[in-house]
């Protein structure tokens, strides 16, 4: 069920009474009309920059949902008014139809694409003879079927509890539980409070299990930045191909899905760009308009791998009809974390789905390339521009001298350097390298560092003796 609330809005020149309104509106003076007509373009200029989902988009989204949650779709219906009502949202004449269409299909769940209140979920459910979820609940319910890790379970339950606990009046019966003795005969607890008090007792117990999941990962962010790899996050709206890019760039084998939020747990990969650079890939989850607030919070310790990331690769759809949408929808769940300031480069996805005469216009530049991770096209312009972009640990130009007899430092530049030219000297004892290498190694093999050969200039050829060739003479005869 999607709900798309529109104020009323008159067009210029026109008052309520061509409207066809019931009450009678007293005629607008021509300096109020004028006011009106002025602030207009203004309004509309600053509504542009919420860049706001189209109703049937929001509809397609919320199915594609439910069908991610194992949902069968029975029946779809929109609805568009000029504000919520406060007891049931959509209103007495639209819930008879709603009901009437759910007994006709035989359906045993509401799906709602608005955040409902307690109220209005109460007064639904009771109306439709059915049980009611919507668009929050459906998210979590996503969330706690794809979470596989201890961690994953935890975020996701505290993130339920935080939503039921405003959500406890009118369920379940409300008895007393009487003390026995004198004056203890009084009401007591309700049974509202003993669950809310239950609730809070777990939502405590999980918030110190994340703690202790939280202290884990700092250990082991510690050591891994003892070790200067930089950590590159992607992130970017759900079903944008994530997993599928990760799996492309490390062989990680992650879960690739068409379904949202296919993939929960955070998955940490070791990636080997152009410069021959490590870097530690991070795959988060993905993000969502208007994604619930707790979620946002009870996954803090997961989104922690983007806060501290060197660099964030904005994984967007490109054949999308809504990519500018989701790009904001990212970039604001960004702000949310903190993260907006980090360096960034645009991955612009599923380009192979794109007509090729689009596909002939796309260029990349320094913060946007267009990939395909499902096909492999374009994934080597990525990693040169995620070595560019990369700001700590640089790439030096450096000459060293080195031993034969010292291997671990060879084979260190082996693995970890490009090689420019190599060089043996005389006597076989030594190697004379020049090597693209991070700053990192070149500090711990700094004992062989040279300085810059002289180019000697070629020495000049003498010019060769001209070659007389005396012939025979003849005999006479």
């Amino acid at each position: 069920m999607g709900v798309d609330f529109r104020a009323r809005r008159f067009q210029p020149g026109e008052d309520a009474e061509s409207k066809g309104e019931a009450r009678r509106v007293k005629p607008i003076p021509p300096q109020a009309r004028q006011a009106r007509e002025a602030s207009q373009p203004v309004r509309l200029q600053a509504e542009e920059h919420a860049v706001p989902f189209d109703s049937a988009e929001s509809l397609a989204e919320l199915r594609e949902l439910a069908e991610s949650a194992g949902a069968l779709i029975a029946g779809e219906m929109l609805q568009r008014r000029d504000r919520p009502d406060a007891a049931t949202l959509i209103g007495s004449g639209k819930v008879e139809e709603v009901a009437a269409a759910i007994k006709m299909s035989e359906a045993s769940l509401a799906i709602f694409d608005y955040n409902l209140s307690p109220s209005q979920q109460r007064n639904l459910e009771r109306d439709l003879e059915c049980r009611v979820l919507d668009r929050t609940q459906l998210i979590l319910d996503i969330f706690a079927a794809h979470a596989r890790t201890r961690e994953g379970q935890l975020q996701v339950e505290l993130a339920q509890l935080e939503y039921m606990l405003p959500r406890l009046a009118g369920r379940g019966s409300s008895m007393s539980q009487l003390g026995g003795g004198i004056g203890t005969r009084g009401p007591g607890e309700t049974q509202l409070e003993t669950d809310r008090r239950k609730i809070h007792r777990r939502i405590k117990h999980v918030k110190e299990s994340i703690e202790d999941v939280r202290r884990v990962r700092h250990q082991q962010r510690q050591r891994r930045e003892s070790v200067p790899v930089p950590v590159v996050a992607l992130v970017g709206y759900t079903n944008a191909g994530k997993s599928t890019l990760f799996n492309a760039l490390t062989r990680a084998g992650v879960l690739e899905s068409s379904r949202m939020f296919a993939t929960l747990d955070p998955t940490l990969r070791g990636v080997t760009l152009p410069s021959r650079r490590e870097v530690v890939l991070s795959d988060t989850v993905g993000f969502i308009r208007n994604l619930p607030t707790t979620l946002v919070s009870a996954f803090r310790a997961t989104l922690e791998e983007v806060e501290r990331a060197s660099l964030l690769l904005h994984i967007t759809d490109a054949s999308s009809p809504t990519a500018a949408e989701q790009m904001e929808q990212v970039e604001h769940v960004l702000r949310e974390l903190d993260c907006q300031d980090k360096p960034q480069i645009h991955v612009l996805n599923k380009t192979d789905l794109l007509d090729m005469a689009e596909q002939k216009a796309l260029r990349d530049t320094r913060d946007k390339v267009y990939i395909s991770a499902a096909k492999g096209v374009g994934l080597d312009r990525l990693l040169a521009a995620m070595d560019e972009r990369l700001t700590g640990d640089p790439v030096e130009r450096a000459w060293l001298r080195i031993p034969q007899s010292e291997g671990r430092a060879l084979a260190s530049l082996e693995a970890h350097s490009v090689i420019l030219r190599r060089e043996y000297s005389g006597d076989g004892i030594a190697v004379e390298l020049e090597v693209n290498a991070p700053e990192s190694l070149l500090r711990r093999l700094a004992e062989f560092r040279v300085a810059e050969p002289v180019k000697k200039a070629p020495a000049r050829k003498k010019p060769r003796a001209p070659v007389v060739v005396r012939r025979p003479a003849k005999k006479k005869s």
